[in-house]
């Protein structure tokens, strides 16, 4: 039934009351917003009002950002609240007319009077419809502005990016070693160049992970208080599987750097009286080759427990194998960035754990002996 009968339709709907009560629940959350911006601000600026082991654990669990993202709710439901009350005034005020018209309506004794009457009611409805769409475009912009956007894909993985670059380099690593291996199998040289762009990158990632104070903080922690969880695992796969991957590389460049200075030195005692320049071409060539060979040696070496389990297969099945090992390390390389789940990440860690523990190290270690054997005095 219309609310204006003797109109035939309501000009001015809703309901003011509710309104305003949704009024002043958008003015209380929003003061309460603006305390807890306040109060959070307060915590992560390092205030003398609270220090300690407490303080410092509870500001480095907060975002950075939190206290924007509070201050921006705030003004958000602030907004909003005045965008409600600007609306209620007018509602009320529409409503008046409606009912003023409705009672010309009813009171109308001619035909001419009651057709001015519809047609200022039609303008009014006309106009508060207007004003409806505005308060609602300011209302949702207002609920855009209320929280931070999920980030699109390449962005989120650009923050991980950032945000841990020694993560970033290890997963590089993983990605580059399966590369590398697959490439091994058409074009030796071509996978060997890409493999140890994959060692330089585990150093590098070893060595900024070592350099981080939340790295190593769960290694601390496991050693010296006993609290082995999933941190310290997973900080503990990631040094190993660093290490390891960095080996073959180090062993490689190592070899080169000492047949180089032999070369650089031989060229120098065959003319002491030449500057040093001409011994840079020697050892720089000496350089190149002995690290080519020493990588494509180290390459050949298998892990002592692949090697056992398949030591009756033909040496194509040894490779895919391999290829298929260097795999599932980018394979969860790729699901670091892919999802946020903690199911996912503990999974994660648990896979790198045993391809780690049962080719990586041991085929570290297989290959540190060799470097040694060829290397040592």
């Amino acid at each position: 039934m219309a609310e204006q009968p003797a109109l035939g339709f309501d000009p001015a709907p809703g309901n003011p009351a509710a309104v305003l009560a949704l009024t002043k629940k958008l003015s209380a959350s929003a003061a309460s917003l603006g305390e807890a911006a306040r109060v959070v601000t307060a915590l992560v600026s390092q205030s003398s009002a609270w220090q300690g082991e407490a303080a410092t654990a509870f500001r480095a669990s907060l975002s950075d950002e939190l206290p924007r993202y509070l201050r921006s709710a705030h003004t958000s439901l602030a907004e909003a609240a005045r965008r409600l009350t600007t609306w209620h005034d007018t509602l009320v005020a529409h409503r008046t007319l409606a009912d003023r018209y409705a009672a010309r309506a009813a009171a109308a004794t001619t035909e001419e009077s009651l057709s001015d009457t519809h047609r200022l009611a039609r303008e009014l409805a006309s106009e508060h419809a207007a004003a409806a769409r505005r308060v609602a475009q300011a209302l949702n912009a207002a609920a855009d502005r209320l929280a931070p956007k999920e980030p699109g894909v390449l962005a989120s993985i650009w923050h991980k990016i950032v945000d841990d670059p020694g993560d970033a380099l290890s997963n590089t690593s993983a990605i580059l070693a399966f590369l590398g291996a697959g490439a091994a199998l058409m074009c030796p040289p071509a996978g060997m160049a890409i493999m140890l762009v994959a060692g330089g990158l585990s150093l590098a990632a070893l060595t900024t992970h070592l350099a981080d104070p939340k790295f190593r903080k769960p290694l601390v922690d496991g050693v010296t208080k006993g609290e082995f969880d999933a941190d310290f695992w997973k900080s503990s796969v990631t040094l190993l599987g660093d290490t390891a991957g960095s080996v073959p590389g180090v062993a490689a460049v190592a070899s080169g750097a000492k047949a180089g200075t032999a070369a650089a030195r031989a060229a120098m005692a065959t003319a002491p009286e030449a500057s040093a320049l001409t011994a840079l071409s020697p050892g720089a060539s000496s350089f190149r080759s002995t690290t080519w060979s020493t990588s494509n040696t180290l390459r050949e070496v298998e892990s002592p427990l692949t090697a056992w389990a398949l030591r009756s297969s033909p040496q194509v099945t040894r490779d895919r194998v391999g290829v298929a090992i260097a795999g599932a390390g980018a394979g969860t390389a790729f699901l670091d960035y892919a999802s946020d789940s903690d199911a996912v990440e503990h999974g994660s860690t648990t896979a790198d754990g045993v391809r780690v523990s049962l080719e990586e190290a041991p085929s570290a270690v297989a290959k540190s002996r060799q470097f040694w054997t060829v290397v040592r005095p």
